[in-house]
């Protein structure tokens, strides 16, 4: 079984939409007994609250099922839990570093990592646009899920 953990920083917005797309894509690929799909954040700013309304009004626009979740912070322990840690920008990046004490085995990624490119996801928060994150999160799951395949065939 292959562990992802979806992280950003409060764990509201891009990492939960993460978690449930790569949860629906999974279902669609076969793929729901080969993988298991949580999300963190690196802050404790949002620990206990739902999903950000802006991104389930998105997923529910698009036929995403909204996974049950509330914000939960990263710990050391994740490290050894999962085999892919995976960021939504730089920023997740150095403070997931500095939560688990750095990446000795190469675990952490940024999404889009998966689909060539180095971008960071925009935390729609800030900029509002919850439809410009779901399509990079589409993006960089897409690209993911087949990756995993790939790894499966």
């Amino acid at each position: 079984m292959i562990k992802i953990l979806f992280v950003c920083h409060g764990n509201i917005c891009r990492s939960t939409m993460a978690e449930s797309v790569m949860t629906h894509m999974a279902v669609q690929h076969g793929l729901s007994n080969a993988i298991q799909i949580a999300s963190a954040a690196t802050s404790r700013e949002e620990i206990g609250n739902p999903p950000h309304h802006g991104t389930v009004r998105k997923l529910r626009e698009v036929g995403i099922p909204v996974i049950p979740h509330r914000a939960v912070q990263m710990t050391r322990k994740d490290y050894e839990i999962y085999d892919y840690i995976i960021g939504m920008d730089e920023w997740n990046i150095r403070n997931m570093q500095r939560i688990t004490g750095g990446d000795p085995e190469g675990k952490y990624y940024k999404l889009l990592e998966f689909a060539g490119s180095d971008r960071d996801i925009a935390d729609p928060w800030y900029t509002g646009n919850f439809d410009e994150t779901y399509e990079d999160i589409v993006e960089g799951c897409s690209a993911f899920i087949d990756k995993i395949k790939k790894q499966s065939n």
